[in-house]
């Protein structure tokens, strides 16, 4: 969370309205959010200069993600700020002549805004598809493939931006940034992506999945690297941007494999890093779990 101390606030009240919180030691927390500034957390190093367009959505993003988990229940509730973005998303002109960091941020914010707004739409999700959790977001019929919104003066489903905006731009930590409504995804950022810092804010993308143990898993008595299989869905975006910086002791691993190397080796932690340079492990892709980021379920 940002020093933003009027945000936390409203985040407190918010989960206490919607009982997202106990009642044991809310009354000190509210008490020292109200007394003294916020720290700045780990999750946003710095206050984000936003861009004017997204400005709004980092709002919603600040009040209702922690941890990239959702207030589903509290943002349906006041949905009005997300709904008000949305809609200006549609107006948006020209942006295909924008230079490549704010193309991706426009692209990327209108992808997240667009999962909220699905969500939210159906919100509380009870599907009864048996090859989904009931909660998923994938028993919204359509939700990705032929739902329709509106951004950049065109019709757009969530498959399409991904494919047609977010991958030709040529960055696959891009794809890691899009929050798709589910726990096995990259994580939801509480703040919007801004071109003045979207670098930055990609490396932390491709970080905190390897942090994230669901997606990123070393078991070295196993001798196994267990893998989230976005990178196998969208395998060729991943080795266009990573297979070439994997270490040369990886050069008889597969293309793939040697991408999801040079992406993770970098923030494995010390142990786990020294048994993947033995280069002795198997590499699998475990199944995606498209259970809702819901925060009142956490």
């Amino acid at each position: 969370m940002r020093a933003v101390p009027s945000a936390f606030r409203n985040a407190w009240s918010l989960a206490w309205r919607y009982g997202l919180l106990p009642v044991t030691g809310v009354a000190l927390g509210l008490g020292l959010a109200l007394a003294a500034p916020i720290a700045v957390g780990a999750q946003d190093p710095a206050p984000v200069e936003v861009d004017a367009l997204h400005r709004p959505f980092d709002e919603v993003l600040d009040i209702y993600v922690r941890d990239g988990f959702v207030y589903y229940n509290a943002l349906r509730g006041e949905r009005a700020r997300l709904d008000r973005y949305v809609a200006t998303l549609g107006e948006v002109a020209g942006v295909d002549a924008w230079e490549a960091p704010r193309r991706l941020a426009f692209w990327v914010n209108a992808y997240n805004a667009f999962v909220l707004q699905t969500i939210i739409d159906r919100y509380p999700i009870r599907g009864k598809a048996p090859q989904y959790p009931t909660d998923s977001i994938r028993q919204i019929s359509g939700a990705f493939e032929r739902r329709q919104f509106r951004a950049a003066g065109r019709h757009v489903t969530l498959d399409q931006i991904e494919h047609e905006h977010v991958a030709p731009l040529g960055d696959a930590r891009a794809l890691l940034a899009l929050g798709r409504g589910a726990q096995g995804g990259g994580r939801l950022r509480s703040e919007a992506y801004a071109s003045s810092r979207i670098e930055a804010q990609l490396a932390a993308a491709a970080r905190e999945v390897v942090e994230h143990r669901g997606l990123v898993h070393v078991d070295a008595g196993a001798g196994l690297l267990s893998v989230t299989p976005l990178f196998s869905w969208r395998e060729a975006a991943f080795v266009r941007t990573f297979a070439e910086h994997a270490d040369g002791r990886f050069a008889s691993r597969s293309p793939l494999e040697r991408a999801v190397l040079a992406l993770v080796l970098p923030h494995a932690v010390r142990g786990e890093a020294e048994f993947l340079r033995q280069n002795s492990f198997r590499m699998q892709f475990h199944d995606f779990d498209w259970r809702l980021n819901d925060l009142a379920t956490r």
